[in-house]
């Protein structure tokens, strides 16, 4: 099967009626050519302007086949002024929108179309370390991510200048997405009841860890389940769910309770929705050393044991499958960009590129993925398509 064209104007066609931001005065690159060449470049291994560039620079007689580049391949000064003035928030719906499609279009079986799995979506910031400029007065950037658990897909994310921001930034987080039938979950940052609400609000269900910050519902909800926990739920309906691992010379047993929050518990009314709390135990064993951690949680589901622990547990995968990987496969705390818009686009781009490496069914690491994209523009648009030919 023949690919090329007709991928490169799929992206096209998603990203082409962004409104330029661009005097018009002296402009001799088309936008679309501008953010196409950044999509791929990101996916291929660049890291910014000049690496994308550069890059575009030894693929330009592909290149100059699929865009229009009426005066040949932009520089890095261009790449970078278009992305420092591109506003992130139109440039994320773009995205979304194009993804939305590449999903529908890759759900092949009436059996994948009506089946319908729990819709979770992690939030949780990311402190970019390197992208501190004291003399200019600023402190490293955070980005605030959401997360879709099940796909492993990029739904948004917003640039805050400290970390106490966060919690203004995520409901500005939850108005660009469609929270219908999802369960969000969030940090204790995000235990916040304007954020219950707004969750509720837009018709999805909350997950929310429960820590200091909300020091008296924190302490009532903590003496409760050790009462419980003393009684052996005696009198009260718990739902439980229990896992163990022993891997890598570790043994890790997980332990669940939800309980239905009591008609008489004094903060019931305060929280939209409030419907259930529910205690994760840690505990592991590692050689002689062993941990032993509580965490707690508030939510608007019913009691369901295995649910709430995948709730728990999916929220992890923000870390792992997001975080982490921007740090060791895109190096993401390296990035010594200071320019908060330009970083803040730059770090759409390589959460767009990790959610299409992601997508594509090939059995390679991610990182071995996006070394074969720069070898291979085949390859690349493969992960554009989202599967093997």
């Amino acid at each position: 099967m023949k690919i090329g064209n007709a991928e490169i104007r799929g992206i096209v066609r998603h990203f082409e009626e962004i409104d330029d931001p661009r005097s018009e005065v002296n402009r001799r690159h088309l936008l679309v050519d501008v953010i196409v060449i950044s999509i791929l470049g990101v996916i291929a291994g660049a890291d910014g302007p000049l690496a994308i560039a550069m890059w575009a620079n030894m693929q330009a007689p592909w290149l100059k086949q699929h865009l229009s580049l009426p005066n040949g391949i932009p520089s890095r000064h261009t790449i970078g002024r278009v992305l420092q003035s591109l506003k992130p928030a139109a440039f994320q719906q773009c995205f979304t929108a194009w993804l939305s499609l590449l999903c529908e279009e890759s759900s092949t079986t009436e059996a994948e179309q009506q089946e319908k799995p729990l819709r979770q979506i992690a939030l949780d910031g990311k402190c970019l370390r390197r992208s501190h400029a004291h003399r200019r007065g600023l402190g490293a950037m955070y980005l605030v991510s959401a997360w879709a658990t099940d796909k492993g897909v990029a739904l948004g994310q917003l640039a805050v200048e400290e970390k106490s921001n966060e919690i203004t930034a995520i409901p500005q987080l939850l108005d660009q997405l469609d929270l219908a039938d999802a369960v969000v979950t969030i940090d204790a940052a995000g235990c916040q009841r304007n954020i219950a609400d707004e969750i509720v609000s837009g018709g999805g269900d909350y997950v929310l860890a429960l820590k200091g910050n909300q020091d008296t519902l924190h302490r009532d909800v903590t003496e409760l389940f050790a009462q419980l926990i003393d009684e052996d739920f005696r009198d009260t309906p718990v739902s439980r769910h229990e896992e163990c691992d022993d891997r890598h010379g570790r043994k890790e047993e997980r332990r669940y309770y939800q309980i239905a929050v009591p008609d008489n518990f004094p903060q019931r009314e305060k929280w939209t929705g409030l419907k259930t709390f529910g205690l994760a135990i840690r505990r592991c064993v590692s050689g002689d050393n062993e941990t032993l951690e509580h965490r707690y949680y508030i939510s608007s589901l019913s009691r369901h044991g295995r649910r709430f622990a995948n709730c728990v547990r999916g929220h992890w995968s923000i870390e792992n499958k997001l975080h982490w990987v921007l740090d060791m496969t895109f190096r993401e705390d390296e990035s010594r960009v200071r320019e908060r818009r330009l970083a803040d686009n730059l770090g759409w781009l390589r959460r767009m590129a990790l959610t299409l490496l992601k997508q594509h069914p090939g059995k390679q690491s991610i990182a071995m993925k996006r070394r074969m994209s720069g070898w291979n523009v085949n390859f690349l648009l493969q992960v554009l398509m989202g599967k093997a030919t």
